[in-house]
């Protein structure tokens, strides 16, 4: 056992068993899963990903590119950040995830039982790093009486000053935190992700899942520190190489030895504490080479023939001595034996949120790394992660990139550690002509772990610089990008999952309809009635009893799902003319206009109806599962391509429930609920809009149709939503008034020839397609409208919409199914269109069907087939109106 016999932070008190590839171990309250292995005399943790060199625990935090692990079913998980718990069982990952244990575990794997939350917050100030800098802004921006979050990946709070023996000032800073009132404290949450207005995703591990925190901050102060980085040397992979400032927290945090004899390579003065804690633990510091002084390790030994348990394999086992050179002149070279090797070649300031959140670094050749340098408005960086490394104490530094070593084709000079990536492979790409650092980057794969290259990235554009000539701040810095550090895709998906997968919208009406026993389907996000059934029936039977209510008498249907858009603006006209294919120049107050869209490659994009409601004011209503798409679509045009149009779009889908009550008596029941309002074909026509009140209630009415019959759609605010459906239903009981759903609206609106955006369409399909010629425009200028005029649109043999009568009227066609013109197919038979909708019709007693069908106008009155398993189904091309083509029976 490596454990020190008193000191570290850890709870002695409290012993915990875990087990690391199928070995039992002992550890502390307090450890990680790195600091008990280490405990534990376990030098080789893992093998690299390529080459399958052993490699064992590098750093003591987020860096560490080695020591990857597996605990039960979350993969890619850090040593040095796993915290010990009794029970634990974790096994080595050479360089890859998994998603099962199944194969290594001896139990088989076990199953997520975690849970996962989001949560949602606001702070005027974000501090992101527990350390010393953190802290301190987080007590100046709690004496404002801000509210504060300060966020830290730790356990606890304190940073590098857990190992360095603050801790009274820790101890009194914390309980002042704990005691402001307006200051939130998260430990084991890491801030991944840092975006546009100071949007901030953090990750808070907790005991049994996690929790994703999307944080909207005034301002945010960014105290992530600095990662120490290593120096490139031949076999610098080895175990037992590890971080300087990492085998200082593993001896003063956890009370480890990481070794029993130790060498120390620097660049630096940050090592010179290392030193002195390292001998006060009892390791022995047979050597500090330090490359201001003229000497550098330039390779490394291991035993000769290591067993398979001790780390053999390609690269030897763990660390046994290193090779010493000067870096100038003739003196001979010396070998000094050591189990540790502590090397540090100065600190990388942590800037990878400040750039996510376009922040300019520049390169400080003082200090030799990057730091920032013009911040985003109101985001703040402070202390090591500003370039401030005096508390490190790094004091004067001689940036030594690469030690190079006689006999070697710089095939074991590792730059990056997790993707085993070499200054070989850096000069192989440099080979290539490749200079920039992102061209090298993707060829050599630098920086493309989990680990992000935390270890690895200054070092890669040093060498870039060295091997092409430049200085090291013209090669700059790959992008950093979100996440900092891996994230679970459990975590992002918290409890979206089964019905909390998308949000279940509901209708104001909706209580009314479970009451009453609808079947229920979704559109979209939204659960809308499918239809109603009685006693008895089964779905066919209910579908044709309320669509013999609607074309026979009264019936009903909730049709607050359909998408709202207002439009107001000076310029609102020209934006409709411009979005639709149709004008509405001419359309006056008080009346609505149905409008169709199209993309710009002219295919139909979406429908609805047009309602002029006031001098600058409109409404257009869209498709239920189109809504968001349609707002998208607008908002694009008018902030990408038009920003000189004064014009604003507000979703009002939710503000509004509304109900259609169609059917030959509906006029009825308006005239039982509106008696002051007259409502006749004449005084209330086609397409209009009226306002009135049913009691208490204000309702807008329209007389719009989407069955064919006469029909009026009646608004109202949603809160009363309910209370003018219960009155509609009282008002038209005594007429045998039936409620009806989506199923029997779709056969009225196919009966009628209505097309239905998805289903008659599909992305390429033109209005002039559909038969739709009418309502495209040869007056105005309209999205899609150029892509009419190219000779593909203008073909002859486009598929056209068409009606379908099954010659054996009794035969239901498929959705879906494929036409064909000859009755006997065979596997090369050319497909000529396809069914789009298909119903059986209660009005005229037999199925019927809509089709695009290649050349389909020309093809009326003829036959075609739909080719099913084991028959084939003849159907006689129709016009697509099956039902009232004069409009009688929608204008009576």
């Amino acid at each position: 056992m490596s454990r020190l016999a008193s000191g570290g932070r850890i709870d002695r008190t409290r012993p915990l068993s875990f087990r690391f590839n199928g070995a039992a171990y002992q550890g502390y309250a307090g450890d990680t899963l790195a600091s008990a292995l280490l405990a534990n005399d376990v030098a080789v943790v893992t093998h690299s990903v390529t080459y399958g060199r052993p490699r064992g625990i590098f750093s003591a935090g987020v860096e560490e590119p080695n020591a990857l692990v597996q605990v039960g079913d979350e993969t890619m998980l850090r040593a040095t950040q796993v915290e010990l718990v009794d029970g634990l069982e974790a096994f080595g990952l050479n360089g890859r995830g998994r998603l099962s244990l199944d194969s290594p575990s001896p139990s088989g794997g076990g199953q997520d039982g975690g849970s996962y939350d989001k949560i949602y917050a606001h702070c005027e100030v974000l501090v992101i790093g527990g350390g010393r800098a953190g802290i301190t802004a987080a007590l100046d921006a709690a004496q404002t009486g801000d509210r504060v979050i300060l966020v830290d990946e730790q356990a606890q709070l304190g940073g590098r000053l857990l190992s360095a023996g603050w801790n009274d000032w820790l101890a009194d800073s914390i309980a002042k935190l704990e005691s402001a009132p307006d200051v939130r404290v998260l430990t084991r949450a890491t801030a991944f992700g840092h975006y546009e207005q100071n949007l901030v995703l953090i990750a808070e591990r907790l005991d049994n899942g996690g929790r994703l925190w999307q944080v909207r901050a005034k301002r945010v102060v960014l105290a992530t520190g600095a990662h120490e980085r290593p120096l490139i040397f031949a076999n610098n992979d080895r175990p037992g190489i590890m971080l300087a400032g990492a085998a200082r927290t593993y001896v003063n945090r956890y009370g480890v030895a990481p070794g029993k004899r130790a060498v120390i390579f620097t660049n630096n003065d940050s090592t010179d504490i290392v030193a002195a804690d390292l001998r006060r633990s009892g390791i022995t510091v047979e050597a500090i080479v330090d490359v201001r002084k003229g000497d550098a390790i330039i390779d490394t030994l291991t035993e000769t023939f290591p067993s398979p348990a001790r780390g053999g394999g390609q690269g030897g086992g763990s660390l046994t001595a290193v090779t010493i050179s000067p870096l100038t002149g003739n003196a001979p070279r010396r070998e000094i034996e050591c189990d540790l090797l502590c090397v540090s070649g100065g600190f990388n300031p942590t800037v990878h949120l400040f750039s996510q959140a376009q922040g300019r670094l520049r390169y400080d050749e003082g200090l030799a790394c990057f730091v920032p340098d013009v911040a985003p408005a109101n985001v703040e960086v402070v202390g090591a992660a500003a370039g401030d490394l005096d508390g490190r104490g790094q004091g004067p530094i001689m940036p030594h990139w690469v030690v190079p070593s006689d006999g070697h084709d710089w095939a074991t000079h590792f730059v990056d550690l997790e993707r085993d990536v070499t200054i070989a492979d850096v000069r192989r790409a440099l080979g290539t002509g490749m200079q920039s650092v992102e061209h090298v980057k993707r060829f050599t794969t630098i920086g493309t772990g989990s680990d992000q290259g935390k270890t690895a990235g200054i070092n890669e554009t040093a060498i870039i610089a060295t091997q092409l000539g430049q200085p090291v701040g013209s090669v700059g810095v790959t992008t950093f990008r979100p996440p900092y550090v891996p994230i679970s895709f459990a975590l992002m998906a918290g409890r979206n999952r089964g019905d909390l997968f998308d949000p279940i919208r509901e209708t104001p009406i909706h209580p009314w309809h479970v009451a009453h026993g609808a079947v229920f389907e979704n559109v979209g996000q939204w659960k809308r009635p499918w239809y109603f059934p009685r006693d008895g029936e089964d779905m066919d039977t209910a579908v044709l009893r309320e669509c013999r209510a609607a074309r026979e008498n009264i019936a009903v249907i909730d049709v607050s799902t359909l998408g709202k858009i207002e439009i107001q603006g000076p310029d609102a006209l020209e934006f409709l003319n411009r979005i639709y294919t149709n004008a509405f120049d001419t359309l006056k107050i008080g009346s609505c206009r149905y409008g169709l869209m199209c993309k710009v490659d002219g295919m139909v994009f979406d429908d609805g109806v047009v309602m002029h409601l006031d001098t600058d004011r409109w409404l257009a209503t869209t498709t239920t599962g189109g809504a968001a798409a349609v707002l998208d679509w607008m908002e694009e045009w008018l902030q990408t391509e038009w920003p000189d149009l004064r014009v604003r779009l507000t979703s009002v889908t939710d503000q509004w429930a509304a109900l259609a009550v169609v059917g030959p008596r509906s006029r009825n029941v308006i005239h039982g609920l509106f008696p002051q309002l007259a409502s006749g074909p004449d005084s209330f026509p086609f397409m209009t809009i009226r306002e009135a009140e049913a009691g208490a209630i204000p309702v807008r009415l329209h007389r719009i149709t989407f069955s064919g019959e006469l029909a009026y759609e009646l608004w109202t605010s949603s809160w009363y939503g309910l209370a003018l459906w219960q009155a509609v239903m009282a008002a038209g009981e005594p007429l045998g008034i039936t409620p009806y759903g989506t199923e029997a609206m779709h056969v009225l609106r196919a009966e009628k020839g209505y097309i239905i955006c998805g289903q008659e369409t599909d992305g390429t399909v033109t209005p002039q397609d559909l038969g739709m010629s009418w309502i495209v425009s040869k007056k105005k200028p309209f999205i899609g409208q150029r892509s009419h005029r190219r000779s593909d649109t203008a073909r002859l043999d486009r598929k056209h919409l068409v009606g379908l009568l099954p010659v054996d009227r009794d035969e239901l066609l498929p959705e879906g199914a494929q036409l064909v013109l000859e009755p006997k197919v065979s596997l090369l038979a050319n497909m000529v269109g396809h069914v789009t909708s298909s119903y059986r019709s209660p009005t005229h007693g037999h199925t019927f069907a809509l089709a695009l069908l290649q050349s389909g106008r020309e093809r009326i009155g003829s036959t075609v087939y739909a080719p099913l398993n084991g028959h084939t189904v003849a159907a006689t091309v129709t016009e697509p109106i099956f039902y009232d083509k004069e409009n009688l029976r929608r204008d009576s």
